[in-house]
């Protein structure tokens, strides 16, 4: 419609312009030449149109959707037209909800998901979806398939259970039903899971208590290594004290006796020397240091 307009106003003020000068009225000529070139630089302006980064433009044109996406920079196109922009970027939906799990317990779900567009499937959105896609396609499927994993677990499994695992579950299942109209799913992080408060707790108790358990058996492990290494360290004495009563003899002690008699009767400290005295026929010795 501006277009139009702006084609009207130009062409108008061209031929008043040209009027005007006929009949000497120079001044409101000029004016009426700048209304015109004004009205022309519109027309032209509305000949183009800019896509903005990480957006696509879906030409329609009197209901009729063009097969051609405009991508994002200038384009040209039909000034009667109308141009849907749609963002191809990553976009994230935030959903608390309540499902059921296979016991058929309600578990509060705090989930995300990721999406965006596939630029080449948006004329086929905005053809039979239209720009509100999100609500009307991805919306309800991704709550569907949400409740629907969540279903195939125990209560006690989504708390235990990996996340990446029920997020990849999720992915798979929603990506089958909604990446033929052109939505290409991301990633499906879990914010939170919460129970029960009763299935919590006892959940906690039995992690508590399994923990507790691998604790005692470490204590009895180390105990366990300790015994042992006091038994081989006893064996090892034992054997020790073996070796050295089966090499000690009379013999060896008279030797021993009389090496010792022989350094203290050399030594500077007075004594007396009774041979024959000491045990064995050992010499005896008496007196002191000086």
């Amino acid at each position: 419609m501006i277009f139009i307009v702006a084609v009207i106003a130009a062409i108008g003020g061209f031929f008043t312009s040209i009027n005007m000068k006929k009949h000497g009225r120079k001044q409101e000529a000029s004016i009426s030449l700048l209304v015109s070139l004004a009205a022309a630089a519109i027309a032209v302006f509305n000949l183009f149109t800019v896509i903005p980064a990480g957006q696509v433009g879906v030409v329609d044109f009197l209901g009729s959707v063009s097969d051609i996406t405009l991508k994002s920079g200038i384009n040209i196109v039909n000034p009667a037209a109308r141009v849907e922009k749609f963002s191809i970027k990553t976009q994230e939906i935030k959903e608390v909800m309540n499902v059921p799990s296979k016991e058929g317990l309600s578990v509060q779900l705090e989930i995300s998901l990721m999406y965006r567009l596939n630029p080449d499937k948006a004329n086929d959105i905005y053809r039979t979806v239209g720009s509100n896609y999100r609500e009307i396609i991805l919306l309800p499927q991704f709550r569907s398939v949400v409740r629907g994993v969540t279903a195939r677990y125990e209560a006690k499994a989504l708390y235990t259970a990996s996340r990446e695992k029920l997020a990849g579950e999720i992915i798979n299942d929603l990506a089958q039903l909604v990446a033929p109209r052109g939505i290409t799913i991301e990633e499906a992080p879990l914010r939170q899971i919460q129970l029960p408060a009763r299935l919590t707790k006892s959940i906690e108790e039995k992690l508590q208590a399994e923990q507790e358990s691998q604790r005692m058996a470490f204590i009895l492990g180390k105990e366990k290594q300790e015994a042992e290494r006091k038994r081989i360290e006893a064996k090892g004495i034992k054997d020790f004290q073996t070796i050295v009563s089966e090499g000690i003899n009379d013999q060896l002690l008279r030797w021993k006796g009389i090496e010792a008699t022989e350094k203290l009767a050399n030594s500077a400290n007075a004594k007396v020397i009774v041979i024959g005295s000491g045990k064995d026929g050992l010499p005896l010795i008496l007196g002191g240091s000086n």
